[in-house]
């Protein structure tokens, strides 16, 4: 069984919760990902994903140097890198998240794994499938 360290991005960054969303929207379109991770005090306290910011911040008017921490979502979904891509698959489509933030064994971010490494890398293609299936239906 495939385990999440063998198909995350282990390029990760965590932005501060002061930030701005233009600066989170600046390291998004620089780094190529949708997820960054926001932390405070060592700990991660949230996640904002780039349809956070479209759908959000565009759609409530917010200025873009609106902070970081006023557009979050402070109820983050994640695994551990040990676990399958079976189980990530299981996380995503229950909670209808394309992105899933990937801890070590002491609960420290080491990674990302979205819905299309899961597709491309994973052995399992049906998890994957599944996954996609549940994000996809209707909230």
């Amino acid at each position: 069984m495939q385990q999440l360290k063998d198909v995350m991005t282990h390029n990760v960054k965590i932005l501060n919760p002061d930030a701005t969303i233009k600066d989170a929207a600046r390291q998004m379109r620089d780094g190529g990902f949708g997820l960054m991770p926001i932390g405070e005090h060592d700990r991660m306290i949230g996640v904002i994903s780039d349809r956070d910011i479209v759908i959000r911040a565009v759609a409530q008017g917010s200025d873009p140097n609106t902070k970081v921490r006023d557009l979050m979502s402070d109820t983050i979904m994640w695994a551990y890198e040990n676990d399958s891509v079976e189980q990530a698959c299981k996380i995503m489509s229950q909670n209808q998240i394309r992105r899933l933030p990937i801890v070590n064994a002491d609960k420290r971010l080491v990674g990302i794994v979205a819905l299309g490494d899961l597709a491309v890398d994973a052995a399992d293609t049906e998890a994957a499938s599944q996954a996609l299936s549940g994000i996809s239906r209707p909230g």
